[in-house]
């Protein structure tokens, strides 16, 4: 997929998680966690413009996913520490879901393509694709960004509507 596509991706996955947060009361981090998802959703194909690494290859792997989030658990770890032991421990957790949603998102919007993925590697060689569209196709990137323009609103409409009637 390209970046509208992934965009889109992103906020579809965050937008469960962005109405938790949000119907738990944490609006400001709510927003943090969709700005490090959706601003995070391009991060793999950085790998374009590293000489000596393959497209769709390291950065599309669950261990990378695992190693940005491992970063932005330490991350949110660290910010949460200066408020005390459970603050550290609930950002630093926090963090790791929004890094996790921001790869993971890209990995699944990229298995809907022909090329597919092979996240295991070089663990195992397996591919992943639906083969639903190819990468370049404007309408399911525009159509991906728009679903999740619509999950994201509707999940920021109904946890902000929870946690008013919860009184937060």
């Amino acid at each position: 997929m390209h970046r509208t596509g992934h965009y889109g991706a992103a906020l579809c996955l965050y937008a469960p998680v962005g109405f938790v947060t949000l119907a738990a009361g944490f609006a400001e981090l709510a927003v943090a966690g969709g700005v490090v998802a959706v601003g995070g959703a391009t991060v793999p194909d950085l790998d374009l413009r590293v000489p000596f690494v393959a497209h769709r290859g390291p950065t599309h792997t669950v261990w990378f996913a695992a190693g940005v989030a491992a970063l932005l658990a330490a991350a949110g770890a660290a910010v949460g520490a200066e408020s005390g032991a459970l603050a550290a421990v609930g950002l630093g957790a926090f963090g790791a879901l929004a890094g996790a949603v921001a790869i993971g998102s890209h990995l699944l919007a990229d298995a809907l393509t022909p090329m597919g993925i092979r996240p295991f590697a070089p663990l195992r060689d397996d591919r992943y694709s639906l083969e639903l569209t190819r990468a370049a196709n404007p309408l399911a990137n525009y159509g991906l960004l728009a679903l999740g323009v619509l999950l994201a609103a509707t999940a920021a409409a109904g946890g902000s509507a929870v946690a008013g009637a919860l009184g937060g």
